[in-house]
Formats: structure tokens, C-alpha cells, sequence
């Protein structure tokens, strides 16, 4: 294995969680922005407010989004597993 071989699993690897983890993060992040304008325009300060629809947004996301992280990953692994025999040498 070399180190250039090393590097780029390496980067690869770091994209994928980029790519994967970014719906879910994303969705969290409108979704906290949105309650932020509403606690801020109704003077409401309520902690379980500002949590409850964050995690109800993520676990939709990843309903949505689910089978193609779940793809994603695999295709990777898959790539990854069959690319063992070359980086022995």
C-alpha cells in the first residue's frame, strides 16, 4: 500500500460522509433557523421548542433520504473490499 493509495482512501472517505451526513444536517439546520424567527418574533423561549422539531426533521430526512445513504455507503465498501487485493502489492 502507498501512501498516495492511502491518502486518497482517505479523502474518499471523508467526501462520502460529507455527501452523506449533509441532508440530514442541512434539514436540521432550516429547521433551527425557522424555530429561531418564530421564538424570536413570538417572544417564546421554550427549550423543548427548539429540540422536538429538529429531531423530527432529521428522522425524516433520514426516511427520505435513508436508502440512498444506505446505497452510498455500501457502493463505497463494496469499492473499497475489492480494491484490497491491489493495494497488497
Amino acid at each position: 500500500m502507498t501512501q498516495e493509495f492511502a491518502v486518497s482512501v482517505g479523502r474518499e472517505t471523508l467526501e462520502l460522509i460529507m455527501l452523506v451526513s449533509a441532508p440530514t444536517i442541512g434539514l436540521a439546520l432550516v429547521v433551527g433557523i425557522l424555530v429561531s424567527l418564530f421564538q424570536a418574533t413570538t417572544q417564546i423561549h421554550e427549550q423543548t421548542l427548539t429540540f422536538a422539531p429538529k429531531i423530527v426533521a432529521v428522522f425524516v430526512g433520514l426516511l427520505v433520504f435513508g436508502p440512498w445513504m444506505l446505497n452510498s455507503i455500501a457502493e463505497f465498501t463494496i469499492r473499497l473490499i475489492g480494491n484490497i487485493p491491489g493495494s497488497i502489492r
